[in-house]
């Protein structure tokens, strides 16, 4: 529900009553993800989605019911062979729906944390004894929490546990607590929903190139950087859409800010006195992405000159160069979008090719974890 926030945050300070369905499985070929949410409210305006439009009708007339009798229920929407006009996703997948009349608690809290950009993490039962179901938590990245999932503080404190190291990673899924964890006689499944401020783009290089990525960035969700060492073109003039323009040479700069696993780097400068010390500093840190723009030539020349500075084979295999995927591009604009279709694929685990005449998933279930997991806890 939290993707949702902002609208749902403006209804709790207008007193609005309301019903949230929130996506907490799926299966198969599933349009949207965990997470994903449709709201009712009681005049029956709906914001949201959970479905792309296959189920949003049954959905909707779900959370009318809720706001009614105050229950909340977890529903299976599936495709059916034997029924195919029965309700259901007609791409074949299965998702599973939290449906919950929303009245108080630690919702607002939510809310509010996920609009101001704080860090926390939402989690609720979603498999478990009835009258346990939809029960929440807000978690800090602290460890402190409100809220009560039961009658047992050690489930408070294990959902806590668990809500926290899926916040710590930033990511949204299930979590499984065994019936010794759970202090209620059955295992527990929870939705655990993250809040955490925007990835970091940073693009190094106030080209025209950079202006255009600069609106990809921002319409992808990042809070975008530009930087550059020359004050003339390092301007609010010529970078409106960016978040913070920063005049300083490119290595010194990402020498002293924060990044982080999900924070991508565009290095779009193509001059080698500021391509090799700042890719010799970024391929030395745990980024998401590092892509630098030029030529094959360039990238030839560059490469060797980060070997002479002691890059090895491993860290050069991280650099994606030159950036973006094969479209064609020639504009400004075009090639922005290849670049921000290579972040896409290496964040979502797809392959870059066309859909058309592949057998391959059109929804990817995440990114892969270090250790091979696909990231979201299962």
């Amino acid at each position: 529900m939290l993707d949702i926030a902002e609208e749902l945050h403006r209804w709790v300070e207008q007193g609005r009553t309301f019903a949230v369905a929130t996506v907490v499985a799926v299966g198969g070929s599933a349009p949207r993800q965990p997470g994903a949410a449709l709201a009712v409210d009681s005049d029956g305006t709906a914001i949201g989605s959970v479905s792309g439009g296959c189920v949003e009708g049954a959905v909707y007339d779900l959370c009318v019911q809720a706001l009614e009798d105050g229950k909340t229920v977890v529903e299976r929407f599936g495709y059916s062979d034997e029924d195919a006009f029965a309700v259901g996703l007609t791409c074949g997948g299965i998702i599973d729906i939290l449906v919950t009349p929303v009245r108080g608690g630690v919702f607002p809290a939510a809310l509010a944390a996920a609009v101001s950009g704080e860090a926390a993490a939402l989690a609720r039962i979603v498999d478990g004894p009835e009258d346990l179901l939809g029960q929440a938590l807000l978690v800090r990245p602290d460890g402190s929490y409100e809220g009560k999932l039961g009658g047992h503080p050690e489930l408070d404190r294990t959902a806590a546990a668990e809500a926290r190291a899926m916040l710590d990673a930033g990511r949204t899924g299930t979590v499984e607590i065994g019936e010794d964890g759970s202090r209620c006689g059955q295992p527990l499944t929870l939705i655990v929903e993250s809040s955490v401020p925007a990835p970091r783009m940073i693009v190094f290089g106030a080209i025209d190139f950079a202006a255009a990525l600069v609106r990809v960035g921002k319409f992808l969700g990042y809070h975008v950087t530009v930087c550059d060492a020359r004050p003339v073109f390092a301007t609010p003039a010529r970078f409106p859409e960016a978040d913070e323009i920063v005049v300083d040479w490119p290595h010194r700069y990402l020498e002293s800010t924060e990044v982080d696993g999900r924070t991508v780097l565009c290095v779009l400068t193509h001059d080698a006195k500021f391509d090799v010390p700042l890719l010799q500093a970024a391929l030395k840190l745990p980024v998401a992405y590092i892509g630098a723009m030029g030529s094959r030539r360039t990238h030839e020349d560059r490469n060797e000159r980060l070997r002479g500075v002691g890059v090895t084979e491993l860290e050069l295999a991280r650099l994606r160069s030159p950036i973006g995927l094969d479209l064609g591009a020639r504009t400004p604009e075009e090639t922005a979008l290849s670049i921000g279709a290579e972040i896409v694929a290496n964040r979502r685990g797809g392959s870059g090719v066309s859909l058309t005449g592949a057998h391959t998933p059109i929804h990817h279930e995440g990114p892969r974890e270090p250790d091979g997991r696909i990231g979201s806890v299962a």
